[in-house]
């Protein structure tokens, strides 16, 4: 196999740094932004602010100088990462803003953030931090953009312990949903012309936690996937009916979401072997309705008709999975195409543990952690849309030269 250095070429590093960083107002914060980043590429295995500045420089107070910019020089992030989002979307063709989540194990209680979480997939709690992210997903994979940390309650109201990790007084306590509007927000804020979907599985079993998202999506005018928990509230539309099992026709009936999959539906469309977006072959069985959301708080959502879809794989060896969407004219593969999308974003977030030191940051306060999270976004967007097949005669000269 050909090394990667003999396939690949990259964009000029200081070319992207000079674009992504030119909102920093001093030039060393520059300079270190991007002596960060050429670390975090540069630096194998568990990269400390030691290593990474062994990786690029000689100089002895190299890593006392990272390590001051990462955890207390005062610059903002905000600008940083809308000119990284914007710089992402100019690269390549956005199809949908992904919405995922960040699980960031921690061993001690000190940093921000930390908490005990119960975690559905392993029945098991840990002391983590969470980060909430937003990644433009296209053919490329998932590029994480911009980041929220969860901040539990211990954390929002304890005055010593925000004075010690430098929370600012304007940040409270807010919902991992609040936080995905937040997201959402500031990416339309960014300046894109025409936004594009949001998808989201928040691996949430609370209905009111997705009413409310969907609510602000709804009210904020967003089309959008969601995954919604079985017992999501739905009400059939005025034109909609169900059979009732006792007699009635069911108009506006309110049952939970998994409920209405297991009436035998005159509306209901059931849709045998889907072929998957991915190519790969596999097929799943989909059955969808109309449905309106009835539950109090949500808003202009309530008055809204929507698809709520049920996802079974073929082979039976993964759960069903309920979806909501406001995308009710769209074609069910390209929704099915949407609903993989979380799965990419989860797929970036593995990469960026194992190989970007998304889990290495050795700071406890708050600016420090969007300092981190934010140079490791750059890091990855430069590393996964920079990188380009080398010419064929530069191919040949380097394999010659080896």
């Amino acid at each position: 196999m050909v090394a990667p250095a003999l396939t690949e070429a990259r964009a000029s590093l200081p070319v992207f740094a000079e674009r992504i960083f030119e909102g920093l107002p001093r030039a060393d914060q520059r300079r270190w932004a991007q002596t960060y980043v050429e670390g975090l590429l540069a630096t194998p295995g568990k990269k400390s602010v030691r290593k990474l500045a062994a990786a690029v420089s000689a100089a002895p107070a190299a890593s006392q100088s990272l390590h001051q910019f990462v955890n207390a020089s005062p610059w903002e992030w905000t600008p940083v990462r809308a000119e990284l989002s914007r710089w992402v979307e100019q690269q390549t063709t956005p199809r949908a803003w992904v919405i995922n989540q960040a699980v960031l194990r921690k061993r001690g209680e000190h940093s921000c953030g930390v908490h005990r979480r119960f975690m559905a997939a392993t029945g098991r709690s840990v002391t983590c931090q969470v980060g909430v992210g937003l990644f433009l997903s296209s053919a490329a994979g998932a590029v994480p953009v911009d980041w929220r940390l969860l901040l539990p309650g211990s954390w929002a109201r304890d005055e010593d312990r925000r004075r010690r990790t430098r929370i600012p007084d304007e940040v409270g306590p807010r919902s991992i949903e609040l936080h995905a509007l937040d997201l959402v927000d500031a990416l339309a804020e960014a300046g894109r012309a025409a936004p594009l979907p949001v998808v989201a599985d928040l691996d949430s079993t609370s209905p009111a936690a997705v009413s409310a998202l969907v609510a602000g999506l709804a009210q904020r005018g967003r089309d959008f996937v969601v995954a919604v928990p079985p017992t999501l509230q739905v009400m059939v539309g005025r034109h909609l009916r169900v059979h009732r099992p006792h007699g009635g026709d069911g108009q506006n009936m309110v049952l939970a979401a998994r409920g209405l999959f297991a009436f035998d539906a005159g509306t209901l469309t059931r849709m045998e072997s889907v072929p998957s977006p991915d190519g790969r072959g596999r097929h799943v069985t989909v059955m969808s309705s109309f449905v309106r959301l009835p539950a109090p708080g949500a808003g202009d959502g309530a008055q809204r008709t929507y698809r709520l879809f049920a996802v079974r794989p073929e082979n039976g060896r993964r759960p069903v999975q309920l979806w909501l969407s406001s995308l009710t004219h769209t074609r069910m593969d390209a929704l099915l195409g949407l609903t993989r999308l979380p799965a990419a974003a989860e797929d970036t977030v593995r990469e960026l543990s194992d190989d970007f030191g998304l889990l290495d940051f050795e700071g406890r306060s708050y600016p420090g952690w969007h300092h981190h999270m934010t140079l490791v976004s750059a890091a990855y967007a430069y590393h996964r849309l920079t990188t380009r097949p080398l010419p064929p005669g530069d191919r040949d000269r380097l394999l010659a030269a080896a």
